[in-house]
């Protein structure tokens, strides 16, 4: 597998906070704003724009290691925009910058780690767990 990605890579994911995604729909909260498994989820899509499409045909990312902070709530209504930039390759270990920001400030920073798979395979690994 030739993997010749880049550093420097970014990647966007914006979402509309509405009553599907804040915390008390998620239950990891009790007050009506944007839920951190949101933002986690955000900030794992933007990370796939940054850089499954340089990827060989068959491949692609898996989410292994993420710690944010989030930093401020967004209520219902407004938008908020995560960004991801690749920092760091090494070998199919992938370290990205995330971050994310609400139509006013900032809400969510860290660090998100990612590993190339070949999906087939990956797949087939996974699904042998059904077969006992």
């Amino acid at each position: 597998m030739d993997i010749n990605l880049k550093t420097g890579t970014i990647g966007e994911k914006r979402e509309l906070v509405t009553t599907e995604n804040t915390a008390i729909k998620y239950g990891s909260g009790d007050v009506p704003v944007y839920a951190t498994p949101a933002l986690v989820g955000l900030m794992e899509g933007a990370s796939i724009k940054a850089v499954d499409p340089y990827l060989p045909e068959g491949h692609c990312t898996v989410g292994v290691s993420i710690a944010i902070d989030h930093t401020a709530a967004t209520p219902v209504g407004m938008t908020v925009t995560a960004r991801a930039e690749l920092v760091k390759v090494e070998g199919r270990k992938l370290t990205l910058a995330v971050e994310a920001f609400d139509d006013k400030e900032p809400v969510g920073k860290g660090t998100h780690e990612r590993f190339i798979v070949q999906m087939d395979k990956f797949m087939a690994r996974n699904q042998a767990k059904l077969g006992g």
